[in-house]
């Protein structure tokens, strides 16, 4: 297309579940709950780690960190689904998709390495027992916990650099309900291989990198569980670290299927699906498996509620 001829766009149009109009009241409400359900979990989760200091540890830190930042991850997609469900038409400033697609994929990027952190924690507390103060003192652990935000925003930098330099013309709807790479590549008319080839690697170095050690700390956490003479011991190291497994695989199951394939095999349908649950259900899932399934943090709850509760009785 000859370039005089080009209308330059301003705006996308999010078309989100548009395909299937008489579901879109019934997942409005679904994402809502789910929504709604997400940030509460996770800012309770927050405050019971601030306010009993039994939790202020290195596990239950990274704990704290994981859920600021899936309260953020959340909010930055599921808005804009939520509106899709209940509005013709949603849209949103080219400006403004380019700074969506950077905070998303920087705190996607951030809980990788956050994931990979949190098992190397459970590695040191399980494999090196003895040393666990020294190797995870205080100091250490905020620094992996600074590391790992710093990693995640400086993560997606360069590729968002990149999109901004794009030239949109044309057609404007993003068939998708946030920002997400392919579908903003799609609607390019300029050259966008460089800034693809570039998205894909950086997504896929974080990615596998992570996701390697994760399963490299996990590895050895089960062959010292193995090698466990008690299975009392056994039964309770499992349980320490099989609510982070939950997390894992459920979170990276669905964004290596996402993110770590050519990029001409991406289908926007199935893209959509899949995105649903890294972006909506994984962060409601993290603050139920691991209070759910974790005493140190139900009896901490416990304590809360009946410290406020006496509270408000004294003053009656």
């Amino acid at each position: 297309m000859d370039v005089t001829n080009r209308t330059t766009v301003t705006e996308f149009i999010f078309l989100g579940f548009s395909g299937v109009p008489q579901l879109r009241l019934t997942l409005f409400v679904l994402f809502l709950a789910v929504y709604l359900l997400s940030l509460t979990g996770n800012t309770l989760t927050i405050f019971i780690v601030l306010l009993d200091t039994t939790l202020q540890t290195p596990m239950y830190i990274f704990l704290g960190n994981l859920s600021f930042l899936e309260i953020w991850y959340t909010t930055a997609t599921v808005p804009k689904l939520l509106a899709t469900c209940v509005s013709q038409v949603v849209t949103i400033s080219v400006a403004a998709c380019i700074t969506q697609y950077y905070f998303f994929f920087s705190m996607g990027a951030t809980e990788c390495i956050l994931l990979a952190v949190m098992a190397y924690d459970r590695f040191v507390a399980i494999c090196n027992p003895l040393r666990y103060s020294f190797l995870m003192s205080l100091q250490v652990c905020l620094r992996f916990s600074a590391g790992s935000w710093i990693g995640g925003f400086i993560a997606p930098l360069l590729p968002t650099i990149l999109i901004s330099y794009l030239n949109f013309c044309g057609p404007q709807k993003i068939n998708h309900f946030f920002c997400d790479s392919d579908p903003i590549f799609k609607l390019s008319c300029s050259d966008t291989f460089l800034v693809e080839a570039l998205g894909y690697t950086c997504s896929s170095v974080v990615i596998l990198s992570s996701f390697l050690l994760t399963m490299s700390s996990y590895w050895n956490i089960v062959l010292t569980i193995i090698r466990l003479s008690s299975r009392e011991a056994q039964k309770k190291a499992f349980s320490t670290c099989a609510s982070h497994l939950s997390v894992v695989t459920i979170y990276y199951g669905t964004i290596i299927f996402a993110y770590v394939r050519p990029p001409a095999k991406y289908n926007f349908t199935i893209g959509k699906v899949v995105s649903v649950f890294y972006c909506v259900v994984t962060p409601l899932v993290n603050p139920l498996i691991y209070t759910l399934r974790n005493k140190d943090v139900k009896n901490a709850f416990r304590k809360t509620l009946e410290r406020k509760r006496l509270l408000w009785a004294s003053t009656l």
